[in-house]
């Protein structure tokens, strides 16, 4: 078994320009953060929001996080502004200073989610989380539900194909409309100043996150999964930090 895929320490990237030159898309849960066993009890290192900030300035602005959460948690989370994209891409926000950018979309029957949440009050431990034109049914304080979660939440998409999909997540299953992704995120930054014209690099740990990964590819960059290619979220933090002294030539305060 092989360990991490040890990159070049920035701001170096492989076979690419320096990476002052790239247009940087993070995810959220899993890769900037540790997974919580609730959504609502993530941990963020108080140095993240700054650190972020700052990275974004050094990249002229083009840094997004782009994650399955609403704007709303990623503005709670991270009160910094920066370029962010919630609802895996169905809302971006690429200036900080204005409005998202959010699609006309349908939302699933109310009965759907009644039934998910019966599931969850079965489960001790199983929760739903709502989104904007969805639900996300979690079963990781509850992995008994795995079957019956994955059973339930496939008979509902079933009932309408053509406007939403099911996406899997960590011990999780989504409903969401059909159209956004992340890969579809990426695509909408990347035309657009101050991305446009920069390397794109994504950085994911899901496969929530493959379709930001191949879209960078695509466009002639790299996607990267953050278990082969830095291992935990602590050590991307590490080069995230690393890339930013690289880039202003200043030294990282202590953190606490």
């Amino acid at each position: 078994m092989t360990g991490p895929l040890v990159l070049p320490p920035p701001p170096l990237l492989p076979g690419h320009p320096p990476l002052t030159r790239a247009a940087l898309f993070l995810d959220f849960d899993g890769t900037l953060v540790e997974i919580a066993p609730r959504p609502d009890a993530v941990a963020v290192p108080p140095d993240l929001p700054p650190l972020l900030h700052a990275l974004a300035r050094c990249l002229g602005g083009a840094l997004a996080v782009v994650s399955g959460r609403p704007l709303g948690d990623l503005d709670h989370f991270l009160p910094v502004p920066i370029a962010k994209a919630g609802d895996h891409g169905a809302a971006i926000r690429p200036d900080p200073e204005a409005p998202p950018e959010v699609p006309d979309l349908p939302s699933p029957p109310p009965r759907w989610r009644v039934q998910a949440a019966d599931l969850a009050a079965r489960h001790p431990g199983a929760l739903i989380e709502d989104k904007a034109h969805g639900f996300v049914l979690h079963y990781r304080l509850a992995p008994d539900a795995a079957a019956e979660a994955k059973a339930l939440m496939s008979e509902l998409v079933s009932e309408a194909p053509a406007h939403f999909t099911l996406l899997e997540a960590r011990m999780a299953w989504e409903i969401r409309p059909r159209g956004p992704s992340k890969g579809g995120a990426v695509r909408r930054l990347m035309a657009r100043p101050p991305f446009a014209g920069r390397v794109p690099v994504f950085i994911g740990d899901d496969v929530t996150d493959e379709e930001g990964m191949e879209a960078a590819r695509d466009l002639g960059g790299h996607g990267f999964r953050l278990q082969d290619a830095f291992g935990t979220p602590a050590a991307l933090r590490d080069w995230l930090s690393a890339a930013r002294r690289g880039m202003t030539g200043r030294k990282e305060a202590p953190a606490g």
